[in-house]
């Protein structure tokens, strides 16, 4: 019986990731197109990779430079003022998910952990109304399977009463590491796991 979903929030809750891609090449407008579009296609690969690490790969294996943990954070501060805008729309939350969040909230314990940044993910929670359906609200730097392990340790949820539903294999890995049941959704290559093509009549 499952008692606690733990929720990725971009391709899950909010369908977000052109216009994250679309920030990360106005991020870099200044270096060649070929570059940036091998960091766009990471980007669309590894949904649940925060923007934290793929600005380092972006550094680190497309450009082939060092770059520091201050320049990440100024730049991932730029990034998130240029999606800032954009990301603010109530259209871009997805209907499926987010009626069985509203029918259902009250019934288990439903957490966010997201490879969003942290304070502008609840900035957005809060300005979307979505606040009162999560008990807690969590996104990066912390990597996807400390920020599970954190709400086991805090709440000592049973592992085989919870599930993490995602969008991307670092919801997966997560999901293995911590011990608990993966469901993909919205991305066709998380088939070959247990998979949820809509919540329309899907039941935990």
């Amino acid at each position: 019986m499952v008692k606690t979903v733990l929720w990725d929030f971009d391709g899950v809750i909010l369908d977000s990731m052109k216009i994250k891609g679309d920030g990360f090449l106005e991020l870099f407008k200044d270096y060649s197109n070929d570059f940036r579009q091998k960091l766009y296609k990471y980007h669309f690969e590894n949904g649940g990779v925060s923007r934290f690490d793929k600005i380092k790969y972006f550094y680190n294996d497309v450009l082939m430079k060092d770059i520091t943990e201050e320049e990440i954070l100024q730049l991932a501060k730029k990034f998130g003022m240029i999606i800032k805008k954009k990301i603010n729309d109530k259209n871009n939350l997805i209907e499926d998910s987010m009626n069985f969040i509203k029918a259902n909230y009250t019934k288990y314990n439903f957490h966010i952990v997201s490879g969003a940044e942290h304070n502008e993910l609840n900035n957005l929670c809060n300005y979307l109304k979505l606040t009162k359906y999560f008990i807690t609200i969590d996104g990066s730097p912390t990597k996807k399977e400390i920020l599970v392990k954190n709400i086991f340790d805090k709440y000592s949820y049973e592992k085989e009463q919870t599930i993490l539903i995602g969008d991307a294999m670092t919801d997966y890995n997560a999901s293995i590491k911590n011990g608990i049941k993966f469901y993909g959704y919205n991305n066709s290559k998380l088939k070959k796991f247990d998979y949820i093509n809509s919540f329309n009549g899907f039941t935990l």
